[in-house]
């Protein structure tokens, strides 16, 4: 029986054409072949002497450039050339890394944004789950902004992270805690009491009143760590109590620093002159009606942070230094509530000693581990809220880190003045970074910042996938940024050192 042969298959050509194409025909050969090359040469670049025109701007080129003509879909088109412009921002400040959809370099200015108008404010947000490159960006852009004369004070390094920057600087942190000597009175006058005998009368009053005003914001911080709120009594009351033990409210223009226990004292054992002029119809009235905000300042005389804040301060800030740390590592063990006061009463005298700077000095303010402070109730987050507000009239950059859109949403109940206010604080930071999370997380920072459904999806899986990869939002515009470390800087920066001693190699 005969083998069947099998069917002959299909040519290139044939395929090509069942399938709707056609490939190119052979070049003819012959001279026929040569005259079609010279048409094609011709429609492609004009004939040109070897030595080019004689006629100015032609120049001279030994051999002619050739000409090489593609012909491509679009899609095919963006694999090989991505047609990617530049980001847009401006290559001045601190460069952090690359841009992860250029290429190029990512750096950081936000005063020049600001006076670029690119932002409207120079703050920054930093959310990011714990060890995905949130402290190394930060710790990055402070080294490197220092290279340009910028000053930074960290207001409350809770778990001591930015000590071995310091140390890398040549400047000792400046250690609280119970047994240490340093102590820090957050009603402290700062530079605008210098040369207080010196001023006008109409500059002593300006000041009088930027003075007050935040060390009652403070004191009703205080009193809302105990969950309870200062009545406008209570507020005006201790204004009224503030402005007495200043000297101020005898005339003649004289203000002295005071101490918590001393309003303390004050709103425990009233004079009657005070109670008259809170309007109290007597000395036990207003003991009554201020007892509980009374007490709640008592815990700062008789609690767990008794001696850290109820006395003169026993230290100064060195401004020529490029950066001032106040380490709260030690109080870490005494819980949040009393990590979160201590805070606050940092950053109120934080405030106070960054005022009066010079125009053009660019000062960076750093509140790491917001989230405790954020849960002292509305006196706190009023406190955070003022600071921001005033950072484009300071000339002050601050930055503000966070893990997650809960830590500036849990300080009250949903609708609530709290709420609202924490809300409004996302508008006062006009750039936000973003590192990795949940695809929850990243939903809700989509939801509270604005983000895309491309950036969203960038958060939860591209940040997800290296440390140090972020979504940068500043202003209206996002960016895919990976910050870069260098060799000298990865024992500075590095948070998991501990963990490394522990567990070894």
């Amino acid at each position: 029986m005969a083998r069947r042969r099998p069917p002959a298959g299909r040519s290139l050509p044939q395929l090509a054409s069942d399938f709707g194409g056609q490939l190119p025909s052979a070049r003819p050969s012959g001279d026929s072949g040569r005259e079609r090359h010279r048409e094609e040469a011709a429609l492609l670049r004009p004939p040109a002497p070897a030595r080019g025109h004689a006629r100015p701007g032609h120049g001279w080129s030994p051999v002619a450039a050739p000409l090489v003509v593609y012909r491509a879909s679009t899609a095919e088109v963006g694999g090989i050339f991505p047609l990617l412009t530049a980001n847009g921002l401006p290559p001045t400040g601190a460069l952090i890394g690359y841009d992860a959809l250029t290429a190029g370099g990512f750096y950081v200015d936000p005063v020049g944004w600001v006076l670029n108008q690119i932002v409207t404010n120079p703050n920054l947000i930093f959310f990011g789950k714990p060890g995905q490159g949130k402290s190394t960006t930060v710790k990055a852009l402070l080294l490197r902004m220092m290279l340009f004369g910028a000053r930074v004070l960290v207001a409350g390094d809770v778990k001591g992270e930015y000590e071995p920057l310091c140390h890398a600087v040549g400047v000792e942190p400046i250690s609280l805690g119970l047994g240490l000597p340093v102590r820090i009175n957050p009603l402290d006058l700062g530079p605008l009491g210098q040369s207080w005998d010196q001023l006008p009368a109409a500059e002593r009053q300006a000041r009088a009143a930027l003075i007050f005003a935040r060390w009652v914001v403070l004191l009703k911080a205080l009193i809302g760590v105990r969950g309870i709120t200062a009545s406008p009594s209570d507020e005006s009351a201790l204004a009224m109590v503030v402005a007495e033990l200043s000297g101020w409210s005898r005339g003649g223009g004289q203000l002295r620093a005071v101490t918590i226990p001393e309003v303390y004292d004050a709103l425990a054992r009233p004079t009657a002159q005070l109670a008259e002029q809170c309007r109290y119809p007597s000395v036990q009235r207003m003991v009554d009606a201020t007892r509980q905000s009374t007490d709640a300042l008592g815990t700062l005389v008789r609690g767990a942070l008794a001696g850290l804040f109820d006395a003169p301060t026993t230290v100064r800030l060195d401004w020529n230094a490029p950066i001032q740390s106040l380490s709260l590592r030690r109080l870490n063990d005494l819980g949040d509530e009393v990590v979160g006061v201590a805070l606050a009463c940092v950053n109120s005298w934080s405030r106070a000693m960054t005022d009066l700077r010079r125009p053009g000095e660019i000062t960076i303010v750093v509140r790491d581990e917001v989230w405790r402070q954020m849960r002292l109730g509305v006196g706190a987050v009023q406190s955070l809220d003022a600071d921001l507000r005033l950072s484009r009239n300071d000339g002050e950059i601050q930055v503000i880190v966070a893990h997650k859109p809960s830590d500036l949403l849990a300080v009250g109940a949903a609708g609530s003045q709290e709420v609202a206010i924490a809300k409004d604080m996302m508008a006062l930071c006009d750039t936000k970074v973003m590192f990795a999370q949940d695809p929850t997380i990243a939903e809700e920072l989509a939801q509270l910042v604005g983000l895309t459904d491309i950036a969203r999806d960038w958060v939860a899986g591209w940040a997800r996938q290296r440390t140090g990869r972020a979504v940068w939002m500043v202003g209206d515009r996002v960016f895919k940024v990976t910050t870069v470390r260098t060799p000298l800087e990865v024992p500075l920066f590095d948070t998991n050192a501990a963990l490394k001693a522990e567990t070894g190699p």
